[in-house]
């Protein structure tokens, strides 16, 4: 059988590897930059980033679950984050062979399983859920506003990950207009929170609120599970796409 021509980045290969989303979209420079900045650093903490060797969306991003810019408990799982097969490179094994790379780095490692957060739904820039079920993956936990805790179990008699506390209530803690959170973890952030969405909302004359995530422990006691993007209106989560920043999708789910 063909060997599929993976790459792991490193610290050494980073700089002249792109990192699959953003590489060529002028306007996400220095997020793109930023987020390189970020892998340079998570490398240290056993993070993983493995992509196709084209010039193409197909990766998937995992480290140990206690080093996760997540609110998840779950000692001794890998945390699988960015997971991503797009356009003409769907339905050809790519995604399976990259899930199973990151069940092959568990079992070497000695891992309880793989965990990831998703939706009830499809939430933008998470994994399908049904696929991953099929897959193997379990309903571990499921919060009032529709996240869900997905494991895929090594040993099945290890106990089952969870949400922190900070995020059981399924509410964002500041009720008054509109709330981000988000992290240098993409390339797309920086520019559609701080420049888009900031436009966007003042023009409404909203409140605004935009907060970054610049820990690992800021992370892991956040109120959302969706750390690279989140927005909230009145309290309420609202979604994960970065494309309500725009003002003809933010009209359609924000109502004054």
């Amino acid at each position: 059988m063909q060997t599929i021509p993976f790459i792991t980045l490193t610290k050494e290969n980073l700089p002249e590897e792109h990192i699959c989303c953003a590489f060529s979209d002028k306007k996400c420079r220095e997020g793109y930059q930023l987020k390189k900045e970020w892998l340079e650093k998570e490398f240290d903490n056993g993070y993983i980033f493995r992509r196709l060797n084209e010039r193409a969306k197909v990766f998937i991003e995992y480290g140990p679950a206690e080093n996760a810019w997540a609110p998840v408990y779950a000692p001794n799982y890998l945390m699988i984050n960015c997971f991503w097969v797009s356009g003409q490179y769907k339905g050809k094994g790519y995604a399976k062979a990259l899930l199973q790379s990151a069940v092959d780095d568990a079992i070497q490692q000695g891992k309880e399983g793989l965990l990831t957060i998703a939706g009830v739904k499809k939430f933008h820039f998470m994994s399908d859920t049904k696929w991953l079920q099929r897959q193997g993956f379990e309903t571990i936990q499921t919060l009032p506003n529709g996240f869900i805790l997905l494991a895929k179990k090594i040993r099945n008699q290890a106990a089952n990950p969870t949400f922190n506390s900070s995020v059981l209530s399924g509410e964002c803690p500041d009720k008054n207009g509109i709330v981000v959170y988000y992290t240098n973890r993409c390339p797309f952030t920086k520019y559609y929170v701080e420049e888009v969405l900031t436009a966007t909302v003042k023009k409404r004359g909203l409140p605004i609120q935009i907060i970054q995530l610049t820990t690992k422990e800021e992370a892991q006691s956040s109120p959302t599970p969706a750390t690279i993007f989140s927005l909230s209106h009145n309290g309420k989560f609202i979604t994960t796409d970065m494309s309500i920043c725009l003002e003809s999708k933010f009209n359609k789910l924000i109502q004054p």
